[in-house]
């Protein structure tokens, strides 16, 4: 190897590793010849030729220091963790925690260290409590706390202060792409209730509040965001600096949902709010049947589903969307079309045979 190579090359360390961001991440650093991989998660993953997984519970600071305090190649820290919990108050422990244990167990080690890069999202904003000021801009106040992505970043800024690292945090609408077992995975949520709808023999209805039907809104493909991300982390102009990360356009549901119902050759009736938490709770014999009936893969329900988070989005009765044009303007221009993402989404579940 030339030694210039070795100079330049880069070893990250993706933290939640198997979720869909850090699973997309880690797919499109991996195409990426100058980059060494290492994944973390609680559950770790199965070694490959280009990416090496560790299991730690990075809760707890003891077994984060023994896990990730032996990483001194590490040049990237990449952080996508995140545990759910009932509160937006009991959110703010666990997941600032986290970060705190997984920078204070590899930054002493890392001589090298260049970057620390934070996944945020619009909670940021305020999203998540109701109609929020739009278009929301990375320069937009905070709000009464408890808010776990902003304690993030202030311990951040806090420690970056006199280091030669730096940050950068990323705020994706809601994220889509492939992952299983993940708390926020809205494209597997409309595949699967779609799927179930068409066993049922049921048109495909949109189950959210009236008002969300009509309502703005944008989403961030998985892929776009793992591009977006390795720029931020490697783009001096992007040091200390937040980014709104999107796919570049906004729709309704009443434009899109007829178009998703006909990818899986439904109709659609008129929308009907109820809680898929609710109504799905009692559609595991069913999907055990379809699993066997299809031939598909023996994922478990639990697995595959994530009704509460489709819940949670189907509920914005408001517009949710933010200014991307801070991104364009420091050097990031890909963009996708919204419509097509969801169908090559789906196209990708079929193939890996996740749904009928």
């Amino acid at each position: 190897m030339n030694p210039n190579d070795a100079a330049q090359r880069k070893t990250a360390l993706v933290i939640g590793a198997n979720g869909v961001i850090g699973r997309n991440l880690i797919g499109h650093l991996a195409t990426l010849p100058e980059w060494d991989i290492i994944g973390v998660s609680r559950r770790g993953g199965v070694n490959t030729s280009r990416v090496r997984y560790i299991a730690a519970d990075l809760l707890d600071p003891e077994e984060s220091r023994l896990k990730l305090g032996t990483l001194p190649e590490v040049t990237h820290i990449f952080y996508a963790a995140y545990q759910d919990r009932p509160t937006w108050a009991e959110l703010v422990p666990p997941n600032l925690a986290m970060l705190v244990n997984a920078v204070e167990a590899v930054e002493p080690v890392a001589r090298h260290l260049q970057h620390i890069s934070l996944m945020q999202g619009y909670k940021v904003y305020g999203a998540h409590l109701g109609p929020f000021k739009t278009p929301a801009r990375e320069t937009d106040a905070n709000h009464m706390p408890p808010e776990f992505n902003i304690d993030q970043q202030n311990f951040l800024e806090q420690r970056q202060i006199g280091k030669n690292w730096t940050w950068s945090a990323l705020r994706p609408s809601v994220v889509c792409g492939f992952a299983l077992g993940n708390p926020m995975n809205l494209a597997m949520v409309i595949a699967v209730y779609a799927s179930i709808s068409k066993e049922l023999g049921l048109p495909l209805r949109f189950p959210g509040k009236p008002g969300a039907y009509h309502s703005l809104l944008e989403m961030t493909d998985a892929g776009l965001l793992a591009q977006a991300t390795v720029w931020a982390a490697t783009d001096s102009r992007c040091a200390n600096q937040a980014f709104n990360i999107t796919n570049g356009d906004l729709f309704r549901w009443d434009e899109l949902w007829p178009k998703l119902a006909a990818f899986f050759g439904l109709e659609t009736a008129p929308p009907l709010p109820m809680s898929l938490s609710v109504v799905m709770e009692d559609k595991e014999p069913l999907w055990n049947g379809m699993v066997e009936k299809y031939g598909l893969e023996p994922n478990s329900y639990r697995d595959v589903s994530s009704w509460g988070f489709g819940d949670f989005v189907f509920s914005w009765d408001y517009d949710f969307f933010a200014d991307g044009s801070k991104a364009r303007r420091f050097g990031f221009h890909e963009f996708i079309d919204t419509e097509a993402m969801f169908m090559n989404i789906f196209t990708d579940l079929r193939s890996r045979k996740m749904i009928p």
